[in-house]
């Protein structure tokens, strides 16, 4: 009888704890739920950073692992803390590969990361500028160093071209951002004039201007519009990464990322290891939203044996090097940093003179 009492009685404290435990539990969340209410605005970066590591950066990395593929004899690059979010570069790989057609990089930027910062810089390089293939023995259109090599001769190219070396490499395949820009509810896209795909030996679309938003296959037909010329498609590609960018850095979107990752699937390659990513992701949410600056190396197009290739501007491509050396070096200072804009403002300098 007295077990049975004993019993009782720790039966109605374990209750009795179980009920305070909740009613802690309902106190925490209601003093979140309350924060995020009224005071959360100054604090909603570290709320979405605490967020995401206490439930999601576990799921991203092991997902992530899925998508982590090296180049060929390259061994994993472990990044030293004090090295942690230094300037890195980038090759930004758009791969648009159509049934059993080989995979060409049809978009080939070059992106200068600084994390501390929240500034990137993306030199984007035509797919038909002619250049030597780096381990092929051979000069042809920079995209087919992809298809005859992959990600390393791709970066090995870039490397030989810009004279600068690429930590990294991402590549997408198109057909995955479709997905993702449906998840994200749609992107803005500056259109303000249709665009409409009509040559007879192109697949015909059209899209409208000034939509709010406008879907994956909507985004994904402006990436591939190609009726104007290589140089403007290369600006567009660089529109659109902007667009993305604005779109995943809004406060709600951060637990779709899970999601996201999921849809890439096969359609997402890199050789940044995924513990990197993740300290990146979140030094980003932490910061100031990107100020992202685009700069496109032009050409003029010549034909060789029928074939059409973009002989590449020499002067744009001392001053992409001289804009990759700035951002490249961790002691210049933000306002010191060279940028498109500061090319303007030497051509109008020495015009002035002149």
């Amino acid at each position: 009888m007295l077990e049975r009492k004993h019993h009782l009685k720790n039966k109605a404290k374990s209750k009795g704890k179980k009920r305070k435990n909740k009613g802690k539990r309902a106190l925490i969340v209601a003093a979140v739920l309350l924060l995020l209410g009224t005071g959360g605005y100054i604090f909603r970066k570290e709320l979405s950073v605490a967020a995401f590591d206490l439930f999601l950066s576990g799921q991203v990395e092991k997902k992530l692992e899925k998508s982590y593929a090296p180049v060929e004899e390259q061994e994993p690059q472990q990044v030293p803390v004090e090295e942690k979010f230094k300037p890195f570069s980038m090759l930004l790989l758009g791969v648009d590969q159509r049934d059993n057609e080989p995979a060409r990089s049809d978009t080939m930027i070059y992106a200068v990361v600084r994390p501390e910062e929240s500034r990137v810089l993306l030199v984007s390089i035509p797919r038909d500028t002619y250049t030597e293939i780096v381990g092929r023995g051979k000069e042809d259109k920079i995209n087919h160093a992809y298809a005859f090599g992959g990600a390393k001769m791709a970066k090995d190219t870039v490397t030989g071209l810009l004279d600068h070396p690429v930590d990294y490499y991402a590549a997408i395949n198109f057909h995955g951002l479709r997905d993702i820009v449906d998840a994200l509810g749609g992107v803005e896209l500056p259109i303000t004039k249709d665009i409409v795909n009509k040559q007879k030996d192109h697949e015909k679309f059209t899209i409208k201007a000034n939509k709010p938003l406008y879907s994956g296959q909507e985004a994904l037909n402006y990436v591939r519009y190609r009726e104007d010329s290589d140089f403007n498609r290369t600006g567009r590609h660089q529109v659109f990464l902007n667009a993305i960018v604005n779109r995943m850095m809004k406060l709600d979107q951060v637990s779709k990322i899970p999601d996201l990752m999921d849809m890439m699937g096969e359609n997402f390659k890199t050789d940044m290891m995924p513990s990197y990513i993740i300290d990146l992701s979140k030094q980003v949410l932490l910061g100031e939203s990107p100020t992202i600056k685009g700069f496109t190396i032009m050409g003029e197009g010549f034909r060789k044996n029928g074939v059409y290739y973009d002989s590449v501007d020499k002067d744009d491509l001392e001053f992409a090097k001289q804009m990759i050396d700035s951002w490249s070096n961790p002691d210049t200072k933000p306002e010191d940093l060279l940028t498109p804009e500061s090319r303007d403002q030497q051509d109008s300098t020495a015009t002035t003179k002149e």
